[in-house]
């Protein structure tokens, strides 16, 4: 960490920090906030906010092509992906859901075998180990009391990972932060729509700290985490950037345990062992030539903007 730049490290400790504080974040917006209603209003916000001020510089605004996929894959992530994880928080608290998002690159490996791109052995020892973790994560009195949470977890899991796989190798989004900014605006106004449909009470009486949580998700956790994501896959190895499939829990955690009385036990803590080793051992197989891994292409090469952000 020493060796590294100022500005790289900078911006790693951001996305360590920053999105995985974003869990905590949701579960005190909740308070005031309906779960679709919540998500949805903080991606219309954070998306309009980045369009115009890309449009503002000058960059082109996305084809209708562009659009559709970019509606497409907002819809899986954002929608479907980070929608479902604050149905979940509903039902299970925030470190805890985010040890079990932590084994989401199972799911990312099951998606691209489907696409052409089979695990190799290590991967697959990754992978075992990553669901026997999971499996011991929701056998625990917390996800077996809340069988929901458990549910929309998984449909959480597999939007996000269905969407990362489909935006690296069948859609196309406009190039740099304006395809993010169609994601958001597509995935928010879905968002907004499940919630009128679902009936979703837009008139709860709003608190400071709900509030609070609401704007640091829209600026910190969509637009100021993103950033310095974007720039780290610029100048670092892919291995380093996505690194923080396997902090983030670690933030969460802790803070859920510090300021919202979130108790961590014997079965949690050896559970969430066992998925960070295994989201770890699939990051080093992934990054190794020599496990058997084929060269990555330049499409290939982003394709851990995936786990962005559950968050």
């Amino acid at each position: 960490m020493r060796a590294l730049p100022n500005r790289v490290l900078f911006a790693l400790l951001t996305v360590y920090i920053v999105w995985g504080s974003t869990y905590f974040a949701i579960r005190i917006a909740l308070e005031s906030f309906a779960p679709f209603w919540l998500m949805g209003s903080r991606f219309l916000v954070a998306g309009a906010v980045l369009f115009v001020w890309l449009k503002w510089r000058g960059a082109p605004s996305p084809s209708w092509r562009q659009w559709r996929d970019g509606a497409a894959v907002g819809v899986l992530l954002l929608g479907g992906g980070m929608g479902m994880v604050a149905v979940a928080e509903q039902y299970v608290s925030s470190g805890m859901t985010a040890v079990f998002i932590a084994s989401s690159p199972l799911m990312f490996a099951v998606w691209g075998g489907l696409f052409g791109d089979w695990p190799t052995r290590l991967q697959w020892v990754g992978i075992a180990a990553g669901f026997m973790g999971a499996l011991l994560l929701a056998s625990g009195s917390e996800f077996s009391a809340n069988p929901a949470g458990v549910l929309a977890l998984i449909g959480a899991i597999s939007c996000w990972t269905l969407g990362s796989v489909l935006s690296q190798k069948k859609l196309k989004l406009a190039p740099g932060a304006m395809g993010f900014a169609s994601e958001m605006l597509a995935g928010g106004i879905f968002l907004t729509i499940a919630a009128w449909l679902s009936g979703e009470d837009f008139s709860a009486p709003l608190s400071g700290n709900a509030l609070l949580s609401w704007l640091y998700l829209i600026t910190a956790g969509s637009l100021v985490a993103f950033s310095a994501y974007m720039y780290l896959l610029s100048k670092v190895p892919h291995a380093l950037a996505s690194s923080y499939a396997y902090v983030n829990p670690v933030i969460a955690v802790i803070l859920g345990s510090l300021f919202g009385g979130e108790a961590i036990g014997l079965r949690e803590a050896v559970a969430m062992t066992i998925i960070l080793g295994s989201v770890i051992l699939l990051m080093r197989a992934k990054s190794d030539p020599s496990a058997g891994q084929r060269p990555q292409t330049n499409a290939e090469s982003t394709d851990n903007i995936t786990s962005k952000g559950t968050a």
